[in-house]
């Protein structure tokens, strides 16, 4: 079993095969970039793991990849590696969200530690979005008259008062009611209500 997703950002080939051998050889599982342009065009579509970028590289450099990453409130620790000289960027690269900074020529221990520091405190916190952002999908599938039915049951009501206050039949409002416990995947009311408040699909 893999140790964890690391991608490799850095211009230098070189250097990107260097890494890649070192943190292979430790049970990483290594993606390489050329480019912090291409590692950003398929973000959405990444497993969580830790970045570790160069700061210098033409086009996007490692402190724009910082900022884009905070515009797309992604979660993912990042790494800058920093020429020798380069202390203010790391700095600036700290400020905008990088868990650490290291200079160039590395030390591999020390590397392999901050990934794994990086990756450890960062994974609840960006397990814990992905997993809210997957319950409002699961809002988001909910026909309006389905979004009025949750709201009536996660503030307390009954089918009947739900169903006078929508003036449509009980039964109709039963068939409702289980159209968004299946499409909530809510197995009893109160994790319904769990999953509402999660979402902030809650009025009021």
């Amino acid at each position: 079993m893999p140790r964890g997703k690391v991608y490799v950002i850095d211009d230098d080939e070189a250097m990107r095969h260097s890494l890649e051998f070192l943190l292979s050889s430790v049970d990483y599982e290594v993606t390489l970039f050329e480019s912090a342009q291409v590692f950003l065009d398929g973000i959405a579509k990444r497993e969580f793991g830790c970045v570790v970028s160069d700061v210098r590289m033409p086009g996007i450099d490692g402190i724009e990849l910082l900022r884009r990453l905070q515009t797309l409130n992604c979660r993912f620790p990042v790494i800058i590696m920093t020429g020798h000289g380069d202390v203010p960027l790391a700095v600036e690269a700290m400020k905008l969200g990088a868990v650490d900074f290291q200079e160039k020529p590395f030390d591999d221990d020390l590397l392999i530690s901050m990934i794994d520091s990086g990756l450890k405190h960062a994974e609840p916190e960006a397990r814990d979005e992905a997993a809210t952002r997957e319950i409002a999908e699961r809002v988001a599938t909910l026909s309006p008259r389905e979004r009025q039915v949750m709201d009536g049951l996660v503030a307390g009501l009954s089918n009947k008062a739900i169903a006078r206050e929508y003036d449509i039949s009980p039964r109709t409002i039963e068939v409702y009611r289980a159209n968004v416990m299946t499409k909530m995947q809510a197995g009893s009311l109160s994790e319904l209500v769990r999953l509402a408040m999660r979402a902030g699909a809650l009025k009021g």
